[in-house]
């Protein structure tokens, strides 16, 4: 079996770690991005594979954005590895109303990721400002395929979290399932609290 030494740590802290760097210059953006900063790993050491394709919004995915079933997105799915490990560090599906971004043709073109700045830059370019995201967690048994996929040893489960983004206006901008290997991932909250 292949050795599983990369832990990933996801801090829900990352989603202003990631607009803060909205308006970072282009080299502070590309050195390094949310993969590196969840595995602790350098992007040398970290492979990347991002593939899109468009599909017809399909009846839960039309709803939460809110557009007409059968409306056009872009299904982005990524799968990034540490370079010795066979294993992805997740399976990931994000899912972005064609429409929305189609003002900027980069932002259809796998070939141009792994994007400086990630998902909220990418949605700058187009005029979106991300103002908040909602995240929720579940936990199941893998299928076969995401216990091949990810190497998993019996028994051990997948956390499935469901990432929601809505910019300043409550608008659903971008949709992320993440399928992540249960023994091997820690999730940590951080909810800052106002002072009285």
């Amino acid at each position: 079996m292949v050795r599983k030494a990369y832990q990933v740590v996801r801090d829900n802290r990352r989603h202003q770690w990631e607009k803060n760097r909205v308006h970072a210059s282009w080299a502070e953006r590309a050195g390094t991005g949310a993969t590196e900063r969840d595995t602790g790993s350098e992007r040398a050491n970290l492979v990347f594979h991002a593939q899109y394709r468009e599909i017809a919004a399909p009846p839960d995915l039309a709803e939460a954005f809110g557009v007409p079933p059968a409306t056009p997105l872009v299904e982005r799915t990524y799968r990034t590895r540490h370079a010795c490990e066979s294993t992805p560090v997740s399976l990931t599906t994000s899912y972005l109303v064609r429409c929305m971004i189609a003002a900027n043709p980069a932002l259809l073109d796998h070939t141009n990721e792994p994007w400086p700045g990630g998902t909220q830059h990418q949605l700058h370019t187009v005029g979106i400002e991300v103002g908040r995201v909602e995240e929720r967690v579940t936990a199941r048994a893998p299928t076969p395929e995401e216990r091949c996929e990810l190497e998993l040893a019996a028994g051990t489960p997948v956390i499935l979290l469901r990432k929601t983004s809505y910019d300043i206006d409550e608008r659903v901008v971008d949709i992320c399932r993440v399928t992540l290997p249960g023994d091997r991932t820690e999730l940590v909250f951080t909810t800052p609290l106002e002072r009285w």
